[in-house]
């Protein structure tokens, strides 16, 4: 029996999509390179690591991606066309790409775990980082040595580094970055939830419907905003601009949402903090404009692109791209980005955020749309 374990319908324990056999088959399609990304966490992150797809189909013409990562990045992945193969992160799927040989390899994630399966595994060329035998972290490649000393250099990473991460990962996956977008695709599912969403609350098309995130992760729980500001530029929001605010979040802004909920003045649309991932995408995109700390939030909202403001604070804000389409509200204070877990300062560098900073920045893009919409 003649097989063509290359093809990419070739399944081996059920019938391939044309249900052929393999000798003369007529369908048969090699895979081309081989390719294994190896990106795990945090959700946001894996986002933002999608436009790498558009460089390595570029290069690399007809290949096979496979990408590999933890469960709760599934849904961000899933439905996209660059990805032909995806895997979590568990021991099967380890076990199984062990004995597969790759033609390339990009880990880009600083993790032990999965430095030491990129350092594993059997590949022709490999990018990003890797485990040493003495159990440490190393660049797998000359192009991976900027994005390994980031994490080595504070005044590098702070202050002297002006390049976002994605032209950091195309770099150091050996590629130029030209401004390719995030890629997320919404399901059926998802465009009849956000269709529901909008009759339910009456937000019509002339609407300025603005999404208001009011936490973030908790590996950096001082990237989100005050409280007192968001009350504060809700009050501004609504009687300056007439605008409709969804209050954002998830279950950790459970008890700082109902504090919002309590003391604004005005109408808010409350979305909820028990949504799903793929509710919660939906919820996004909804909004005309986000304002959000760094933050999974913030990345889908750059993903389905929407307007964006972006409050820094303790992470680097020139690692974000916004695309054109967003503006950054950077705290003043000297000591950051700091990205400390724990901080003991009285007022924090996102207290140093006014309303009417955030207000302004929305009133311009406001107007930057409105003025697109006549061109």
């Amino acid at each position: 029996m003649k097989l063509k374990l290359d093809c990419i319908f070739y399944k081996g324990d059920k019938p391939c999509l044309y249900n052929r056999f393999c000798e003369d088959c007529t369908y048969y399609k090699p895979m081309g390179k081989s390719i294994l990304i190896i990106k795990l966490s945090s959700i946001g992150d894996v986002l933002r690591t999608t436009p790498l797809l558009y460089g390595l189909k570029a290069k690399y013409g007809d290949s096979y991606i496979t990408w590999l990562t933890n469960p709760d990045s599934l849904t961000i992945l899933e439905g996209n066309n660059f990805i032909d193969r995806l895997l979590i992160y568990n021991l099967d799927s380890v076990i199984r790409i062990q004995v597969e040989e790759f033609d390339i390899v990009v880990n880009l994630d600083k993790e032990k775990g999965a430095a030491s399966l990129a350092e594993t595994v059997k590949a022709k060329e490999k990018f990003g980082y890797g485990l040493s035998k003495e159990g440490n972290l190393y660049p797998l490649n000359k192009e991976a040595e900027y994005g390994f000393m980031l994490g080595l250099s504070d005044e590098l990473k702070f202050r002297t580094n002006r390049k976002s991460y994605q032209e950091i990962i195309f770099e150091t996956a050996g590629l130029t970055f030209n401004k390719e977008e995030y890629i997320i695709n919404l399901d059926n599912s998802q465009d009849n939830f956000k269709k529901s969403f909008l009759e339910k609350y009456a937000l019509y098309d002339y609407d300025i419907k603005i999404g208001l995130n009011t936490g973030c992760g908790s590996v950096f729980p001082f990237k989100k905003w005050s409280v007192s500001g968001f009350i504060e530029l809700i009050d501004i929001l609504v009687s300056k601009l007439n605008a409709k605010i969804l209050l954002l979040g998830g279950r950790n802004e459970e008890v700082c949402n109902k504090e919002i909920l309590k003391k604004v003045s005005t109408k808010v649309f409350n979305t909820g903090c028990s949504n799903n991932l793929k509710e919660f995408i939906s919820i996004i995109d909804c909004c005309d404009f986000v304002v959000s700390a760094d933050t999974l939030a913030m990345h889908l909202a750059i993903a389905l692109k929407k307007k964006v403001v972006a409050l820094f604070g303790p992470t680097c804000a020139q690692e974000v791209d916004l695309y054109g389409r967003g503006i950054k509200i950077i705290s003043s204070k000297k000591c950051a980005p700091c990205y400390k877990k724990d901080c003991f300062e009285e007022n924090t560098c996102m207290d140093l955020i006014s309303a009417e900073e955030v207000f302004n920045a929305v009133q311009k893009l406001t107007a930057y749309s409105e003025m697109s919409k006549n061109l």
